[in-house]
């Protein structure tokens, strides 16, 4: 059986891994232009296909026969083969949503939703959150709610993005400012790379509840598997599929003071969990030329941290890294967010009388209990997790193993 996904420009896709771990069938990226999606629509080799942008309304006027969802949405985004080769068109969207919000935990009934955006997925959105009695408010770029009179709307209680505003590789912008809205409860955001938008990292520093559209993407691919197969896939897949996807696209960052070992467990973590292996350092030292105290000595501390800042921005936008991180790297505030878009942050503990100090600038040059003590706040603010780093290695790996696997 061959299935895939059709769009104009598919890039990289999670598709194939998730539909690889959910039935016996061949699935193939189709990329196809504006001018070929007629020929391969009635001559494709396919049974069933997934289908993406810009293709979700092109391909309703070749279907023999659209679902009611389909319908209803005015857009398809599965396409299978009945018995005569007719095409269905199908919507698994609306499903995938409903299975995000579920997850969420959110109630909207009853509540202003602002919805950002007002393309296909704005419209799957609104409709699930209206089914569930949400009062729905779409804000786009023009028209009576828009992004220069978001004051009107302050009384919103979640916020669902449906807009590509803070996707890899464009991120760290948010398409509103969340402290806009006193009494916001929640935000989804249909991105789910990275894991964390700074929409979902403003909402979560907020205190309200957050998720990504990485459970909708296989949600939906779940829904779209079964069409494939003609067969039920227990909901209970979902979860199962989404952490064997989730898992190997998140970082892991280790961080604490100079010396911790955050290199040693970071390699050995990299093995155990199939990960690259990163030290901010290494790759600081490989582009400057230099060593780490020839850079202190020329540059100063603060030229150090500059450049460090600027590594830790191109690594936390990547997925599957074990970042060791430098010593200070707490010390600027805007690092965390560079580190936790897209990984755990986990803080190494280790006794002072533990630490080595050659090679290190900051530790020969100060007291190493005073910098503890300073540092120490701001490592437990980075964490997501502290691991105790005083025994052994295999004992610090299980603590962040097991960690992982609870997550």
């Amino acid at each position: 059986m061959i299935c895939g996904l059709l769009g104009e420009k598919l890039g990289h896709s999670y598709s194939p891994r998730i539909h690889g771990l959910l039935g016996d069938y061949t699935y193939t990226l189709f990329e196809k232009k504006p001018e070929e999606l007629e020929e391969f629509l009635k001559n494709g080799d396919f049974s069933g296909i997934n289908v993406t942008i810009p293709y979700k309304k092109a391909v309703i006027p070749y279907c023999k026969k659209l679902t009611p969802t389909a319908q209803r949405l005015g857009a398809v985004n599965t396409l299978v083969r009945d018995v005569a080769g007719d095409l269905i068109g199908h919507n698994t969207d609306y499903s995938g949503f409903t299975s995000m919000l579920e997850k969420s935990g959110l109630s909207v009934a009853g509540k202003k939703v602002l919805v950002l955006g007002s393309g296909g997925a704005s419209v799957t959105a609104q409709a699930v959150l209206q089914e569930k009695g949400a009062q729905v408010v779409v804000i786009s770029r023009q028209g009576p709610d828009n992004y220069e009179n978001l004051q009107k709307h302050q009384d919103a209680r979640v916020i669902v993005n449906a807009t590509p505003v803070g996707m890899y590789p464009n991120t760290g912008v948010a398409p509103v400012d969340v402290a806009l809205f006193p009494q916001l409860e929640g935000v989804l955001d249909l991105i789910y790379n990275p894991a964390r938008t700074q929409l979902l990292m403003d909402a979560e520093a907020k205190g309200c509840i957050t998720e990504n559209g990485l459970w909708m993407l296989v949600a939906q691919a779940v829904e779209s598997a079964q069409w494939f197969m003609l067969k039920e896939i227990s909901k209970e897949t979902i979860g199962q599929v989404y952490h064997q996807i989730r898992r190997p696209m998140e970082n892991l960052i280790l961080i604490g003071m100079p010396g911790c070992g955050k290199s040693t467990v970071g390699k050995l973590l990299a093995q155990k969990t199939g990960k690259k292996f990163v030290d901010t350092d290494v790759v600081i030292r490989e582009a400057v030329g230099m060593t780490i105290p020839e850079i202190f000595a020329r540059e100063g501390e603060d030229g150090f941290r500059k450049r460090e800042t600027q590594v830790l921005g191109e690594l936390g936008k990547a997925s599957g890294l074990v970042i060791a991180t430098g010593g200070g790297c707490v010390t600027r505030e805007e690092n965390y967010p560079l580190l936790h878009q897209n990984g755990t942050i986990y803080f190494l503990q280790r006794e002072i009388a533990h630490l080595p100090t050659e090679g290190r600038p900051l530790s020969q040059a100060g007291n190493l209990e005073e910098m503890f003590n300073h540092r120490k706040p701001l490592y437990e603010a980075f964490a997501d997790k502290i691991v105790d780093n005083n025994k052994t290695l295999e004992d610090t790996l299980s603590q962040i193993l097991t960690q992982e696997d609870m997550a």
